[in-house]
Order: structure tokens, then C-alpha cells, then sequence
């Protein structure tokens, strides 16, 4: 299986399993800055040279090497599960992508059938229901993880152990594990044990955020969204996430973590 979703830098200082809406833009520009003392011109997510990606032919020998050999920092980071999937949400579902279109072609249209969501339109301001849509988004993300139905999940709603669990269980470890929400920090400690060919400096970094303005903001605080089925419905996707990574259950208006994450908790429960 390899290990898909991990991307790394070419001077091998880095290899880091990306996980979507936890910061994955900013990381990986600060990955790309790391070896060339630029940023990419474009979406991370685009870059086709300058950094290896699993999903690259050329880069898995690289990749694999770097990664039995211990090579390098090996990292990853997460984000409050409320605050996840509501971006998943108000991007993938509600807005309107780079190249002007909606998601994954005629998914937004699916949904407005099947589960009667309304995220409205550009031309209207977005203007719409943000809860009950949502709370209907959620019924259907649901239903694509517990029972592949009407698609496969998505890996922009995939509960965070999921992604994480796959470098482990190929044979993969990492080194750090740090939060979306004390980004700084976390990209400090990585950049601290990383050999890099060019020193970084955090506080110059821009956030490259390549889901912002493309479409309506969030119009609540995040506990607005969450009724006791919708808390149901996100226990039973994310109570991994919750549990390996010490995120608050009961405030989904608590953003952040508890405690820290049990490093070695995380490698036994997900690399079964």
C-alpha cells in the first residue's frame, strides 16, 4: 500500500502525512520554503516538482527509503473535530472552488435532492439556513463512512485517525504530532529538529488558507450547529479523534486540546 498522502521534502528533512482541512496549505508552502528559500507560486497541492508526494510516481522510492530508514522529522497535525468538519462544510459543500465550480461536479446537486440541503449561491450572497444545512451535510457525511452510501467518504470529512493510522500501520512512526490550533508552536518544535537547507521564520510565514473567499462564512459559533443529534452523529464518526487527541467532547466551543497527545497511545491503537 506504500504511504499514501505523505509528502516530503526533496533534502529529506521533513515527511509529514497530510491530513486535509488541518492546515495542509501552510505546511506544506513551509516544507517547499524549507528546501528553496520560496514559497511555490500556486497551491501546494499543485506542485508537480520541488517537494515528493506519495501520489508522485518518482517519489515513492525516495519516500519509502526516507521513511524505513527514519529519516528526518516524520510529523502530523490535527484539528478540533467541531471546527473540522465545519470546514469541510462551509469549503467542499457551501463555496465554490478555484476552478469556479462546485465540488466534485454534481455532488452539491445530489445533496440538495437526496438531503435537502440549501447553500445558496454567489449571485445571493450565500444566502441560506448555515444550521440546518449543516445539520443535513452531517446526516449525509454519515452515511458515507458508516455505510459507504450514496459515495465513498471523502477525505476532507474522514475522521483524522483514518489518514493518520495508514503511515503507521505500512510501517511509518512519527516523531511529532502537533495542533492546528497552537500552529506556531507545534511548526516550531518540527523545524527544531529538522536539518533544513534554508532557516525558516514562522512569524513570516502567511497562512496560505486556499479555501478562503470562495464562498460564505460561518455565521455562528460553533456550538449553533451542533443540536444533541448532530453531537451524536460527530461521536460516532470522530470519537477516535477525540480520545487520541484530546479534544473536548462536551464544548464543541472549546477549540482547544486537553492535554497533549499520548505519542505512543497513538501508535498502538492505530497502527493494529
Amino acid at each position: 500500500m506504500g504511504f499514501p498522502g505523505v509528502w516530503m521534502t526533496e533534502s529529506e528533512s521533513m515527511t509529514y502525512r497530510v491530513v486535509p482541512k488541518c492546515a495542509c496549505s501552510t505546511i506544506g508552502q513551509i516544507m517547499f520554503y524549507s528546501d528553496h528559500g520560496r514559497f511555490f507560486d500556486g497551491d501546494i497541492h499543485d506542485s508537480t516538482d520541488g517537494m515528493h508526494k506519495w501520489a508522485q510516481e518518482h517519489s515513492h522510492d525516495p519516500i519509502e527509503r526516507a521513511v524505513r530508514a527514519r529519516k528526518g522529522v516524520t510529523f502530523t497535525c490535527v484539528r478540533n473535530p467541531y471546527a473540522r468538519i465545519l470546514s469541510s462544510f462551509f469549503d467542499k459543500i457551501a463555496g465554490i472552488q478555484r476552478n469556479g465550480r462546485r465540488y466534485r461536479g454534481n455532488l452539491v446537486p445530489q445533496l440538495i435532492q437526496r438531503y435537502g440541503i440549501d447553500v445558496g449561491t454567489p449571485e445571493n450572497g450565500f444566502d441560506f439556513d448555515q444550521i440546518a444545512s449543516f445539520r443535513r451535510f452531517l446526516l449525509f457525511a454519515r452515511d458515507t463512512i458508516r455505510f459507504r452510501k450514496p459515495m465513498e467518504p471523502d477525505i476532507h470529512w474522514s475522521a483524522m485517525s483514518g489518514h493518520i493510522s495508514t503511515f503507521i500501520v505500512n510501517g511509518g512512526r512519527y516523531d511529532q504530532i502537533f495542533f492546528t490550533e497552537a500552529f506556531n508552536d507545534g511548526m516550531a518544535k518540527v523545524l527544531d529538529a529538522a536539518d533544513t537547507p534554508v532557516e525558516v521564520d514562522l512569524d513570516a510565514v502567511p497562512r496560505f488558507n486556499e479555501s478562503e473567499g470562495h464562498g460564505p462564512k460561518r455565521a455562528h459559533k460553533v456550538s449553533a450547529y451542533f443540536d444533541d443529534l448532530s453531537r451524536h452523529l460527530i461521536w460516532e464518526i470522530y470519537k477516535d479523534d477525540f480520545r487520541l487527541f484530546r479534544y473536548d467532547f462536551d464544548d464543541p466551543d472549546n477549540k482547544m486540546p486537553l492535554g497533549e497527545v499520548d505519542m505512543d497511545e497513538v501508535h498502538a491503537k492505530l497502527g493494529r
